[in-house]
């Protein structure tokens, strides 16, 4: 029992699981027995909401639409980030990344009229808000995976005979891979928080971000967590996918990496 408590056990991969299994029991129960007044829908309630909602108010088309533009928007913005990384490796880029990585403090207030003004349908401005947002906090954090390669690795490798792209193409390019890819899966956690935002200013193309705006706006909660149960249940499965790529994608890092 003392294991529980202590950072690092041997333990580890048992604890996790049986520690997840008895909170989630133990939540559960809370809920069930939690009182009317708190504000939180019982799971009946929730349930009886999601199947309204999927049976006749088009939750998993709604779904599928928002899911699409985030795809798009998770592989533009890894390529643009991953690039403007990659390029300050010569001095002469590095300003442009930083200030592209700053640009992460902006809202989408007034810059949503120059995206309009540059596109030429609602569901183009909602790709281009979309991947804007998610661009510029990844490239933060590309910038970091990119600096983490050592002076003494990069020296090495110069012992090698690389130099110029070819050192960055090694090192950085493919030696950094797998810190991509884990950084490219927060950041489609970053998407989907952005997504209600994105499609409550383009409520025409619908999707769910646009749904669980109108159903908080009427004061709907039990249709508003029928909705973020839902994009959470999706968003577990994504983030599992992407895990399932990092580890076929690179499998030098599973050897190497502790267990999650």
């Amino acid at each position: 029992m003392n294991s529980l408590f202590s950072p690092f056990s041997l333990e580890r991969r048992f604890n996790v699981k049986f520690l997840a299994a008895g909170q989630l029991v133990i939540l559960l129960a809370l809920w069930f027995v939690a009182p009317d007044h708190t504000g939180i829908p019982s799971p009946m309630a929730i349930l009886s909401a999601w199947n309204e909602l999927a049976l006749n108010k088009g939750l998993m088309l709604e779904l599928f639409a928002s899911t699409k533009v985030i795809w798009q928007s998770i592989i533009l913005s890894m390529l643009l980030s991953a690039s403007i990384a990659y390029l300050t490796t010569a001095d002469v880029f590095k300003p442009m990344g930083t200030f592209i990585g700053s640009l992460r403090f902006l809202g989408f207030a007034g810059l949503t009229f120059l995206f309009t003004l540059w596109t030429n349908s609602d569901s183009d401005l909602k790709l281009l808000l979309l991947t804007f947002g998610m661009t510029v906090f990844q490239t933060r954090s590309a910038i970091d995976v990119v600096n983490s390669v050592s002076s003494s690795d990069i020296d090495y490798a110069r012992s090698l005979g690389l130099s110029g792209w070819r050192l960055t193409w090694e090192m950085h390019v493919r030696g950094r891979l797998h810190d991509m890819i884990d950084i490219t899966r927060q950041n489609a956690a970053v998407g989907w928080t952005l997504l209600a935002m994105v499609e409550g200013i383009t409520r025409s193309q619908g999707g769910i971000g646009a749904m669980l705006l109108n159903s908080n706006k009427n004061f709907a909660l039990d249709a508003v967590f029928a909705i973020q149960f839902t994009i959470l249940a999706y968003g577990v499965l994504q983030d599992y996918a992407l895990q399932l790529v990092r580890k076929f994608t690179c499998p030098y890092a599973e050897l190497t990496r502790s267990d999650k």
